[in-house]
């Protein structure tokens, strides 16, 4: 039976080329697109869960509780002691590691490269299980010396050489043993690193880290718990240790996060989590949805359409015995067979189109056919596929009554006909729904990335200082010959540039203080010319200037900083920083300029004085007035001459503020793309039931061909019921997509205002895109003879 019905459905299929293939064709856009964002769903969703003991590991996080507010911290937030307390204090607690994310020089015989390194405990290899190919991970970072490697970075230093034994120098001067490689690190984990190193080298590097106080944030901590089931009680200690340590202060709290979320689940309000990157998900989710359902709506358009065809089909078999479920079940065996189809032509556009999507999103994703998990997940998606798109077209036309069909099909379709209406009213409201959304997305990208960022982004260039550049003679004579090539027209220097998070602090206190209000500031450090050389503003008194030896205990704020101490005449007073147990003196107010994220208001901000020992960045203005590349050359021959040791490496501040849309630009290609092809499916949807209609009318419109209507009056009569429905799909879509609109819109302080643009364009271009697609079909209708179809009268 299910041979024959099978044969059957394989028939149909081969003897309506034409509709099949626009059946497949549709489905297989639709399935391809859903696939190629279920692909990219699944890389964001699997982030960190290849490590075995994921589900007991957590990270630490703090809360920083202020009069107006709690924030939130969730990287470089804890203090170094933290980690050898928790383990003393808290039961349950199987393994504690800190670890710090930087930059290094390393140099083998005389080669030298600039390496992403780690530094971290040797218990770090005991949480993630890593891949080793040479060494154990139980000893690897145990000696002070050692250092563990990648397999990448170890070609890179030593060819096919066997690296382990080898020695190493660290910024030049250090030795280091390699005494690991481990395999490649897979692009969806949180912690990618060239290199590990020992945490007991941080701390011989810079002493800070072995007197911190429990203030101070500057590493990030994690623990592993011997049972899951101990987070609570875990977590319940965790957040008393503040407390117990600084005499009862309440204004830090320290809290577990599971390392599993970590990377979609980062956005925090007030203390509480309120999502992340998971709703960017589910939005992909959706859209991969959306997609989908439109492709299975114009396969049902497509299957009612060509429902005269099949209804003396129909009656014939229900005259001869068959049964409604029978004929309802060869319908849906003809809808799973295409659907199959369908995913054979999608798996081919997936992998022709899989290489442009990875280039397109700057990743790798791949499809991995010996996972059982695939060959599951494309099985259900076929049977849901098609039974999803075959259950309204066998419902319906296992309807027909045999004494009627073969009687003549005058009155069987008529109730078919304002489903499919109401079908291609939602096929097409997702269509609009979606244009909508992706211009809005488009929109605020674009404001976001033109919006006035309070300086210069422009021909501004960050070095970091290394080697010989960390001599302060060295470095000022770097600075003068560049001014005086003309290669740059200022220079300053930088604790963490210009680009980068500030290091923060509660215990600000000022003038006009209340009792008990803390509020969170930013603190920056800078050298002179600071503000000349990145393009802001000094709006009130002056900024750091090497005529002023007081400067050392000087002090410049930042608009917002002014408004939040509520300081009528803040040049002059008197601002102390409890961490430090200093008072400084404001001598300046500059412009707010955004330095982190494009989308969030500008925090408070006070800039510091440093002195160049303390500096690690060299900010340089290229000369607007030279060459760029002549001027990089310029920089980069002196650079390798004064500091011949170190390779040349610089980053524009541009592409760095650049690439703090990541996200939003992500979501914006996926819109247009996937918008894309939601419409042009669409538009198969709306040539299924132009065809049920020029089938339908045929006669009609003959009859009115010879009495004398035109082919302007044919055309406008056929098109008039289509772009009704389109008009009632804007109607019952655009009120959705402007909820959809706001609500995504509301993550940004600074955010576009949503006019009528969006929703006019997305109406204009559908009523377009409908008369198009129909009148391709109803033309030639229009045009064809009338004795053709009346002849048979």
């Amino acid at each position: 039976m299910y041979k024959l019905t099978l044969k059957i459905a394989w028939r149909n299929l081969w003897k309506n080329k034409v509709f099949s293939l626009i059946n497949i064709g549709g489905l297989a856009i639709g399935l391809a697109s859903c696939l190629l964002l279920l692909l990219y769903v699944n890389y964001e969703w699997s982030f960190d869960k290849q490590f075995k003991n994921i589900d007991r590991i957590y990270a630490v996080y703090e809360n920083d509780r202020m009069s107006d507010k709690v924030t939130t911290n969730r990287s470089y937030c804890t203090p170094s002691q933290l980690a050898a307390t928790a383990r003393q204090t808290i039961p349950g607690i199987e393994y504690t590691c800190r670890l710090a994310e930087s930059g290094g020089l390393f140099r083998y015989k005389e080669n030298s490269f600039n390496k992403k390194i780690i530094y971290t405990d040797p218990s770090f290899l005991q949480l993630f299980d890593y891949e080793f190919i040479k060494g154990n991970p139980a000893t690897a970072l145990t000696a002070p010396s050692s250092i563990l490697l990648t397999e990448e970075t170890a070609r890179v230093f030593f060819g096919d050489e066997d690296p382990v034994g080898k020695t190493i120098k660290f910024d030049n001067r250090v030795p280091l043993v390699v005494t690991a490689v481990i395999k490649k690190l897979s692009a969806n984990q949180s912690y990618q690193f060239d290199m590990l190193v020992p945490w007991s080298l941080l701390e011989k590097e810079r002493p800070y880290f072995t007197r911190m106080d429990w203030s101070d944030g500057a590493l990030n901590t994690l623990i592993q718990l011997k049972d899951k089931s101990s987070f609570t009680a875990a977590d319940a200690q965790m957040r008393k240790i503040f407390t117990q340590k600084q005499n009862g202060d309440k204004y830090i709290e320290f809290f577990l996060f599971p390392f599993e979320k970590n990377h979609l689940y980062n956005s925090f309000e007030n203390g509480k989590l309120i999502g992340g990157s998971i709703d960017q998900v589910r939005l992909y989710l959706m859209l991969a949805g959306c997609v989908l359902f439109i492709g299975c709506i114009n396969y049902m358009n497509l299957s009612t359409a060509r429902s005269e065809k099949r209804a003396r089909e129909v009656g014939v078999r229900k005259t001869l015995g068959s049964s409604r479920k029978a004929i309802a079940w060869q319908f849906l065996i003809e809808s799973l067979l295409l659907s199959f189809l369908a995913m054979v032509l999608a798996f081919m556009l997936l992998e022709i189109s899989l290489p442009y999507f990875n280039n397109l999103l700057g990743i790798h994703i791949a499809v991995n056919y010996h996972s059982y998990g695939i060959w599951v997940a494309l099985t259900l998606l076929i049977i849901i596929t098609g039974l999803l798109a075959g259950s309204y077209p066998s419902f319906y036309l296992s309807s027909f009554i045999p004494v009627k069909v073969l009687k003549g099909f005058r009155g069987a379709g008529k109730t078919s006909l304002p489903m499919r209406k109401v079908l291609v009213v939602l096929q097409f409201g997702f269509s609009i729904c979606m244009i909508v959304c992706a211009i809005v997305v488009y929109n605020q990208m674009q404001y976001m990335n033109t919006k006035p960022l309070g300086f210069n982004k422009d021909n501004l260039v960050q070095l970091w200082r290394s080697g010989s550049l960390r001599d302060n003679h060295k470095l000022d004579l770097f600075k003068a010959e560049l001014i005086k090539s003309g290669a740059i027209v200022a220079a300053t220097e930088t604790s963490n540039g210009v680009t980068n998070n500030s290091v923060s602090t509660e215990k600000i206190g000022w003038p006009g203080q209340q009792k008990n209000e803390q509020i969170k500031m930013q603190l920056h450090f800078s050298g002179y010319d600071f503000t000349q050389t990145i393009g802001s503003e000094i709006l009130f008194g002056r900024d750091f200037n090497r005529a002023f030896a007081s400067d050392s205990l000087a002090v410049v704020l930042n608009e917002t900083a002014v408004k939040t101490m509520n300081l009528k005449n803040p040049i002059g007073a008197q601002i102390s920083n409890g961490d430090w147990g200093q008072t400084f003196t404001v001598i300046g107010v500059m412009k707010d300029y955004i330095y982190s994220s494009l989308g969030t208001k500008v925090e408070p901000v006070l800039y510091f004085y440093t002195e160049k020992d303390n500096a690690n960045m060299l900010v340089l203005r290229l000369n607007p007035a030279a060459n760029i590349t002549q001027s990089i050359e310029k920089i980069k021959a002196l650079s390798q001459k004064l500091n011949p040791d170190y390779p040349f490496e610089m980053t524009f501040v541009n592409q760095q503020m650049a690439e703090k849309l990541h996200d939003e630009k992500v979501l914006s290609m996926l819109s247009n793309v996937f918008g894309g092809f939601a419409i042009f499916i669409s538009c198969l949807g709306l040539l299924g039931l132009a065809l049920y209609m020029a089938e339908q009318r045929s006669k009609e419109i003959s009859i009115r061909k010879v009495l004398g209507a035109d082919m302007k009056n044919i055309l406008i009569l056929l098109n008039k019921d289509f772009i009704k429905l389109v008009i009632i799909s804007n109607l019952i879509s655009i009120p959705v997509a402007y909820i959809l609109a706001v609500k995504w819109l509301q993550k940004y302080d600074y955010k576009i205002e949503i006019s009528y643009g969006p929703f006019l364009t997305a109406l204009i271009l559908s009523v377009m895109i409908a008369v198009l697609s129909v009148s391709l079909q109803t033309f030639k209708v229009a045009k064809a003879n009338p004795a053709d179809a009346l002849k048979y009268e």
